[in-house]
């Protein structure tokens, strides 16, 4: 009897091992004349725009079969819009890849509105992270403000999206932390429309804007002085602001407190420009994805052409990232509480 059981046994680990084989070669040749659809959760011509279309045509380079990748634009609600339709309404197959906020990925931490009802940020997989940003405020050079203490006393206008983008939540967070005295005019559908009213004068500013998308696209702005870095939004700064003595906002932090709030809401910048697809692709294609990802950043052909296009490619393999969520959403309750009322108000 026990011999039979042995054997049972051996059968069926070895229908399982065939059974796996099985599924690693159908996946393997899954990706042959499909199409990938990325989807932006930005408006085109943005800094989200530039990169997943940058990608958009290397990866495909990198996965056996050679897919066709095109780029949609899904903006809308911070980046929710589109976070949103990724967990539930595209294909679940690894045919859809989301390049979401990176505020996306944090807000349903801190709303108090229950936003993880539409997505959960831990449950996606994470396909990797194009660029570890540096966030700043920027502010035209002719307006009253000219150093962050001026914003004790002066009001500064700056454009902004919705709520869960950056350039909403950023400001606002130095405006109930610190109280920087921000009118923050919101509704903007991306960086590309709040620049441009920074460009008319229709606003004086704008927070939580990528230096490297801004050096890149508005080079001509800093090169005439006709807009400036006020404060950096990041837990270590970018090398070339930090040698111009550009503020960190953690340094203007009055105590310890509001230190570990900054601490926790710029550990978000780690998700600079992340790729998610659903909870539901299986575990071979997000195995497939990842690489060619990682092998696309890598390339040599996208770093000539990053370089042309002057931004940075700093990217973070997504197993990498999937640990870190798991750390943001585990801070302790009272911090994350604090750093939630930060968000509140207008």
């Amino acid at each position: 009897m026990k011999a039979i059981r042995f054997g049972t046994g051996l059968l069926a680990l070895a229908m399982a091992l065939a059974q796996g084989a099985m599924a690693q070669e159908g996946d393997a040749n899954f990706y042959a004349g499909k199409t990938i659809t990325i989807t932006v959760g930005s408006s085109a011509g943005g800094g989200y725009d530039l990169y997943g279309r940058l990608l958009s045509r290397f990866m495909g380079r990198h996965i056996a079969g050679n897919p066709t990748f095109i780029v949609a634009n899904m903006p809308g609600a911070g980046g929710n819009v589109a976070a949103a339709h990724i967990a539930n309404v595209a294909p679940k197959d690894g045919t859809a890849i989301g390049a979401i906020f990176m505020g996306t990925v944090v807000d349903p931490l801190f709303s108090a509105q229950g936003a993880r009802k539409t997505h959960d940020p831990v449950k996606f997989n994470y396909i990797g992270n194009a660029n570890k940003d540096v966030y700043v405020c920027l502010v035209r050079t002719d307006a009253q403000v000219k150093t962050f203490q001026d914003l004790m006393e002066k009001e500064l206008v700056v454009g902004a999206s919705a709520g869960g983008a950056s350039t909403r939540d950023f400001p606002l967070l130095l405006k109930n932390i610190l109280g920087a005295k921000f009118r923050i005019v919101a509704g903007y559908p991306g960086t590309r429309q709040i620049n441009a009213a920074i460009e008319k004068g229709e606003v004086q500013g704008g927070c939580g804007q990528s230096w490297s998308s801004m050096a890149a696209t508005y080079p001509h702005w800093f090169k005439d002085n006709l807009v400036k870095v006020l404060v950096q939004e990041d837990p270590e700064g970018y090398p070339e602001l930090n040698a111009k003595g550009i503020p960190l906002v953690r340094s203007l932090a009055k105590n310890e407190e509001q230190r570990k709030i900054f601490d926790l809401v710029y550990s978000q910048t780690v998700f600079g420009r992340p790729y998610v697809v659903a909870a539901e692709v299986p575990a071979g294609r997000v195995a497939i994805l990842r690489k060619a990802f990682s092998a696309a950043m890598s390339d040599p052909g996208l770093k000539a052409e990053a370089a042309k296009m002057q931004v940075d490619v700093d990217f973070t393999p997504g197993e990498e990232l999937q640990k870190k969520i798991v750390e943001v959403y585990a801070t302790p309750a009272d911090i994350v509480e604090k750093a939630r009322k930060a968000f509140e108000g207008q």
